[in-house]
């Protein structure tokens, strides 16, 4: 794919796993506290919550969330379409992960749990995708599918530069009612919203960025804290959220 190239730069830290600058190092940190949040979550909805299930990770990364579900016991696979990205998981954690064309080959009524950590918003086929994840769920299997939301209250305050629009590589936007009319369209419904509170502070650090050339940590706080206030009483105009989907 011709959009490749736009996953290679050094700032694109879910590729890189960069330390480099302060918003890499905070989001570091936000991110191990979140993969753990991920994680209790799965156990949570899964119906494998007392033990252990079979979990597939769609657009891996560097494979930090495979890692988490392993050690909690889970037999974890993965997807990663970037080779980069695939060698940094293969030498940290020695997980090898495979090409996404593999997800049409996967037996169906597989997996216990289907996740996708701000990855739908990149995919190219977006329909296909969502026809195999219902696929290959088991019929009590549920998926966990992470998106930002254009309808939360810093996507308007950021307007053009939010960053979450992350353009190319975004190539859909999505408000919850058209995940729920995109999921209802394959067959499969979301159950539940949850807000993921950490990603409005990140989200704003980077829309500093774009807005004024420069990052203010300060005006990123308050605006996180602003549209994180705003969705207290609606939890779905939060920053990001993610979709707990099962089979309708």
């Amino acid at each position: 794919h011709s959009i490749g190239p736009y996953y290679q730069s050094d700032t694109y830290i879910s590729h890189t796993d960069t330390e480099k600058g302060l918003i890499n190092k905070l989001y570091k940190i936000a991110r191990n506290y979140t993969l753990a949040w991920k994680m209790k979550l799965v156990k949570r909805y899964s119906e494998k919550q007392n033990n252990s299930g079979k979990l597939l990770d769609i657009g891996a990364g560097t494979g930090a969330f495979i890692h988490k579900a392993t050690s909690a016991k889970w037999l974890a696979q993965g997807l990663e379409p970037d080779e980069r990205a695939r060698e940094i998981c293969l030498n940290k954690y020695q997980v090898q992960l495979d090409s996404p064309d593999k997800l049409f080959q996967l037996p169906s009524d597989e997996f216990d749990t289907v996740t996708m950590w701000h990855v739908l918003e990149h995919v190219h086929q977006l329909h296909e995708y969502m026809g195999q994840i219902k696929r290959i769920l088991k019929n009590d299997g549920v998926a966990f599918i992470a998106l930002p939301n254009y309808t939360s209250w810093d996507a308007n305050y950021y307007a053009a530069n939010w960053a979450a629009y992350d353009v190319p590589r975004h190539l859909y936007h999505f408000a919850p009612s058209s995940v729920r009319s995109l999921a209802a369209k394959h067959g499969i419904q979301v159950e539940l919203t949850k807000p993921m509170w950490l990603d409005a502070f990140y989200i704003a650090m980077l829309s500093e960025n774009y807005k004024n050339g420069k990052g203010n940590i300060v005006s990123a706080l308050m605006n996180g804290l602003k549209s994180n206030h705003h969705a207290i009483t609606n939890n779905e105009t939060c920053s990001s959220l993610v979709y707990i989907i099962r089979k309708a």
